[in-house]
């Protein structure tokens, strides 16, 4: 009997990444996602998309929409793509006869997604993280007068709502906004996927061009200190599914954590797309890295490098890479996702256009999270 696996998200290349995996093991991949239109639905590895409502103001239908689909289509896993997993995770307490949600419990993914909690979290397991504090208190006004500082929301995405400030400068934030020591250094980041407290991989990456405050191409590096960081910390939360985190190298090689991500992130697209599905279904214990150590989202690509055109040096740079590099989508057996992407992310390059924002900030609006669920249920 064929199993059926529901991505909860079909707008991103990483689950595009998740869905190939899956169908080469001959799994139905069934996609939902809030827009109607998205780069997974014109995937031969996706059985069939459905368009569900937007978390972000309509929770409640949205996991109502979920419940529907896993019934209709007997789905047998579901796997949260990015950001969704703050809703999915919810999923077992919502529903009536709940599936396996390929993620942790929504209590300890809220915990780790707060920007102060997981600080707080991470310290008390003895690990490296920038001295960090809610604002309003003593310590905030102390981590100011020390150097540069960072100031973010508890609950955000894409880098949305950081902003950084001179040593000494007076705090702009709101009332629940963290107030982080600015840790000099190389930033680098991390996806790793799981098993009950162990690790099965982990990439490590870092920019090699950003567009707004989101990676487009990256280029996979070795820190083994941070691969230590990574384990200890997964082995402390008994940690099950995707997890990654954000980390600034100081000037001696010292790896500080700064904010934890509970998902998927672009160094997924690292590892051989067909060892992922086998490994979140316990069928492998390890995963293997793919060939390239450089990738890049192509289109987005595109788009820096033509924005860039008239600063000579960064023009070549990045028209450059975009010649050399990898795309993370295209397939020859699979090509049209890469193809009609534009047309197919069209909604979302719309909006950042119209609204003058980062496009990875919109193609994730429709899906922050910024307090728990009820858990109600309106039938």
């Amino acid at each position: 009997m064929t199993r059926s696996v529901l991505l909860t998200l079909g707008r991103l290349p990483k689950g595009l990444d998740i869905a190939r995996s899956f169908a080469s093991l001959g799994w139905r991949v069934i996609v939902a996602d809030p827009f109607g239109s998205h780069l997974m639905g014109v995937s031969r590895s996706v059985a069939k998309s459905y368009q569900i409502p937007p978390p972000a103001t309509q929770s409640e239908a949205y996991l109502a929409a979920l419940e529907r689909i896993i019934i209709e289509e007997s789905i047998n896993l579901v796997v949260p793509v990015s950001e969704d997993v703050m809703f999915v995770s919810e999923l077992p307490k919502f529903m009536r006869k709940p599936v396996p949600v390929f993620a942790m419990p929504a209590g300890m993914i809220q915990t780790v997604h707060d920007k102060f909690d997981f600080i707080e979290m991470a310290a008390g397991f003895g690990l490296k993280v920038p001295e960090s504090a809610s604002f309003s208190t003593e310590l905030a006004q102390k981590i100011a007068g020390k150097g540069p500082f960072i100031v973010k929301p508890r609950h955000s995405c894409a880098g949305n709502g950081v902003q950084i400030f001179a040593k000494g400068a007076a705090i702009k934030a709101e009332k629940t906004d963290v107030i982080q020591q600015l840790v000099q250094g190389a930033e680098q980041s991390t996806c790793s996927i799981a098993i009950d407290g162990t690790i099965v991989g982990t990439a490590i990456y870092r920019a090699t061009m950003v567009s707004g405050t989101v990676a487009c191409a990256f280029e996979r590096v070795e820190t083994p200190k941070i691969d230590e960081w990574v384990n200890r910390f997964v082995a402390a939360t008994h940690w099950n599914g995707f997890i990654s985190f954000d980390f600034i190298v100081d000037f001696e090689g010292i790896p500080h954590a700064i904010e934890c991500n509970p998902r998927t992130t672009s160094g997924l697209h690292f590892f051989v797309t067909e060892d992922i599905a086998p490994v979140i279904l316990g069928e492998k214990s390890t995963i293997s890295f793919r060939k390239e150590r450089e990738l890049m989202q192509f289109w987005s690509c595109v788009q820096e490098t033509q924005d860039s055109f008239g600063n000579w040096p960064r023009f070549r740079s990045n028209l450059k890479q975009l010649w050399n590099t990898k795309d993370v989508t295209f397939a020859s057996h699979d090509p049209w996702p890469m193809i009609s992407m534009p047309w197919t992310a069209r909604g979302i390059i719309a909006a950042a256009r119209r609204e003058k924002v980062p496009f990875g900030i919109a193609a994730t609006r429709d899906l922050a999270w910024t307090h728990p669920l009820s858990n109600t249920r309106s039938d």
